[in-house]
């Protein structure tokens, strides 16, 4: 199963879990690779996201689920000595698919690129959220089974295709993960992850996954530290939908409704 993705040094693990759907070996592959990092880098320090920058996205969101929302902020406030920045809890996400700037993205497209989503035969889904890794640049949950996330993000990426929107990463180089803490400059590694290490005890978190959204992304003045976005159109997940019976999918939001 691991075949479906590649080591890719661009992508972080850089190496894939040898199962896609062992919780141990997710988990494991997710704590090595994060506890063997020397320095951590800063996450804003991103090129092409300066202030103003927007893009279109495919994205799991989770303001509904108290229950993630109460494990991050306790995860948060045990790791606040950091000085890192905590995402807040309407932040929290699962980035899927990126679509493309919104400059080189048309209305049509979007329009064209949700109808296709709407009959994409998948089903929902359920996941763990488990307690905590990180990366170069942020802290995480470690998210499995991916068998199932790599799925939807092969079908999103493959309509984009079909679209011809600019898209964004391949599946080979996916690796899910849910951020609840983003580092905010160059430092040492061994203190954050020692403090991390002592969360790993804690009780993962079950995530319903019923639907994606796709989303307009930005990082605007006044929030650098920070992303936020407007959902322009939630697909639910085991309905099939023509782009003339959309009964269940959220219509596409105007300016004024958002």
């Amino acid at each position: 199963m691991a075949t479906l993705l590649e080591a890719d040094p661009r992508a972080f693990p850089s190496s894939p879990p040898a199962d896609l759907d062992d919780h141990e070996l997710i988990v494991k592959n997710d704590w090595h690779a994060f506890a063997a990092l020397e320095r951590m880098t800063d996450h804003w320090a991103r090129p092409g996201w300066s202030d103003g920058s927007r893009a279109y996205y495919w994205m799991l969101t989770f303001s509904d689920c108290p229950r993630l929302l109460s494990h991050a902020q306790r995860c948060q406030n045990e790791l606040a000595d950091l000085g890192m920045d905590p995402v807040p809890d309407d932040g929290l996400h699962v980035t899927m698919v990126r679509i493309g700037d919104t400059s080189q993205v048309t209305n049509g497209q979007l329009h064209r690129l949700a109808d296709l989503a709407a009959q994409l035969p998948l089903a929902p889904f359920r996941i763990r959220a488990t307690p905590l890794a990180g990366s170069r640049g942020a802290i995480r949950y470690s998210l499995s089974p991916w068998m199932a996330l790599i799925r939807l993000h092969a079908a999103l990426s493959a309509i984009g295709r079909q679209t011809g929107v600019p898209g964004g990463k391949p599946t080979a180089a996916f690796r899910p993960h849910l951020g609840i803490q983003y580092n905010n400059r160059d430092r040492p590694a061994a203190p954050v992850i020692a403090s991390v290490a002592h969360l790993r005890t804690l009780p993962p978190v079950h995530l319903d996954i019923t639907s994606v959204d796709l989303v307009e992304l930005r990082r605007a003045k006044g929030e650098q530290r920070a992303y936020r976005w407007d959902v322009q159109r939630t697909i639910p997940l085991g309905h099939r939908h023509g782009p003339a019976a959309q009964g269940g999918v959220v219509p596409f939001l105007s300016a004024g409704e958002q």
